[in-house]
């Protein structure tokens, strides 16, 4: 009994240092994009050593399956720089050729603490229609001076020990947008969409309750007509009746 279990915390054991590397390398976040169109994605870093700081990361794009457009998104405490390079074979995108694309994004000046990840967002596109995937190769750097190479082609099942960032590609968008949460109505249109369809109701039963009370309104203006009316009548017949006991 106790070889048992002492044989299955070492198995345990086992499976946890394997899958603690592999769970900490460089990523793609989300890990899936339309094809066609184009996207948001994130650079997740995570600093996986506990007495150094990541200071910089170098991603490079695929040039095999160019993409016309990079836009990193500034990230606090960090200088980002893209660099170009020239194409073989030029790209048409929007009726126009494109000899030039980008070919590398680099972050610097900030720091990766031990035990925190950080984000590195950036809107990429237009994404390839004729390939299932993306490969971003990528390089860390320790403030110790250490360098890490995620640059590795996953290939299949088997994952490698350093393996390079991938964005797999999936169904083209209908509007060749991509970028799922950009897709449709946004939050704020939602919202105004709703504001408006919930105050179409409110204002029909406010016409509504002026329509119902129009009749009643109609019949206390006649009525008050009428008693005016009664009183003028009362009193014209009072003072001839005054006049009338006056001469007699």
């Amino acid at each position: 009994m106790h070889r048992a279990a002492t044989t299955l915390g070492v198995s345990a054991f086992a499976v946890l240092a394997l899958a603690g590397p592999a769970l900490a390398h460089v990523t793609v976040d989300p890990a899936q994009a339309p094809a066609g169109g184009y996207a948001t994605i994130n650079f997740k870093v995570p600093n996986e050593r506990d007495n150094a700081s990541t200071t910089r990361l170098e991603v490079t794009l695929p040039t095999d399956q160019p993409l016309t457009s990079v836009m990193p998104e500034p990230v606090p405490g960090w200088e980002v720089k893209v660099d170009k390079g020239r194409l073989d074979k030029p790209l048409e995108s929007h009726g126009r050729k494109i000899d030039e694309v980008p070919v590398k994004i680099t972050w610097s000046g900030g720091s990766i603490d031990p035990g925190t990840f950080q984000r590195f967002p950036v809107s990429v596109g237009r994404l390839p229609e004729d390939a299932d995937r993306l490969v971003f190769k990528a390089v860390q750097t320790y403030d110790n001076k250490e360098v890490v190479r995620w640059i590795e082609v996953p290939d299949g099942d088997t994952e490698p020990d350093n393996p390079a960032p991938v964005l797999a590609l999936g169904e083209p968008a209908a509007d060749h947008h991509g970028g799922g949460a950009h897709s449709g109505d946004s939050a704020d249109a939602r919202d105004a969409k709703d504001t408006r369809s919930g105050d179409a109701p409110q204002k029909e039963a406010a016409a509504s309750d002026v329509t119902a009370s129009d009749p009643t309104a109609r019949l206390l203006a006649g009525i008050g007509i009428a008693a005016g009316v009664g009183g003028i009548a009362f009193g014209v017949l009072a003072g001839r009746r005054r006049t009338g006991a006056e001469k007699s």
